[in-house]
């Protein structure tokens, strides 16, 4: 079992790689987890899933009895065990998804309940030995301060040509490294001739592979249609990239 949480920039396509990479693992035979943890909740689309589940955020009766206070302090640990079968949706290839929905502001000391259950969400999810959880994180870097990305094999950073996803992307890798998540690497999308890849390794993030602009993923996009089904060469390197990904995360494993 893995866990990868795919993050980056706003507009660089993390969504659209986010919901590929599932659907792909799922035809390899995974058991698929997808985790939209983006406020935006765009992840069904990529997905191919036309009625996404409720944001876990709006049962609050539910978050605010396993989480809620008990003598006066949050409970840590709430039980979120049944939460994917009870509150998720299966969509096309058997892929599981859950909606995690907007969580209160309060930087890395909010114990609010639903930012107390969320993490427990992302830390204890488990599933079979073959499973595998990829998490749609919002953009940017505020998800790193409040922890809910500790515990994941890979932080998978999508960056477009251009300084400032460069810049996001290293501070990305700063903050990571700071809260104890290990491994991490980036994917270029929307590549150009610029020789992006070297600009991130020399700051220690290797690349997974480069997909190029595709006018079908904005049209897949427009439509509300999964990328997976449409051909070409920018879907032939995001399987690519899976296939890169897989080998990296099974070399931790057996190190």
């Amino acid at each position: 079992m893995f866990k990868v949480a795919i993050t980056g920039k706003g507009g660089v396509g993390k969504t659209t790689i986010s919901g590929t990479i599932a659907r792909l693992l799922a035809r390899d035979g995974y058991d698929v987890l997808a985790i939209d943890a983006d406020p935006d909740m765009n992840l069904a689309s990529s997905l191919g899933i036309t009625s996404p589940p409720k944001p876990l955020t709006e049962y609050r009766e539910m978050i605010e009895e396993r989480a809620g206070q008990t003598g006066g302090m949050f409970k840590y640990n709430p039980k979120v065990d049944d939460v994917v079968e009870r509150f998720g949706a299966v969509g096309p290839d058997n892929v599981k998804m859950l909606v995690m929905g907007t969580v209160e502001r309060g930087g890395s000391g909010c114990m609010c309940p639903a930012s107390a259950f969320l993490r427990a969400l992302l830390r204890h999810v488990v599933l079979k030995d073959s499973s595998a959880v990829i998490m749609d994180m919002e953009a940017g870097i505020e998800h790193l301060g409040r922890g809910t990305t500790k515990g994941i094999d890979l932080m998978l950073i999508v960056v477009e040509p251009g300084k400032r996803s460069i810049e996001t992307a290293s501070r990305i890798k700063k903050l990571s490294d700071e809260i104890g998540i290990k491994h991490i690497a980036a994917v270029i999308n929307k590549s150009n001739e610029a020789d992006m890849s070297t600009v991130l390794e020399d700051i220690g993030i290797p690349v997974l592979g480069e997909i190029p602009f595709s006018p079908d993923f904005i049209e897949a996009d427009l439509q509300g249609m999964s990328p997976i089904d449409l051909d070409g060469e920018a879907l032939d390197s995001i399987k690519n990239v899976r296939d890169n990904m897989v080998d990296m995360i099974t070399s931790f494993h057996d190190a």
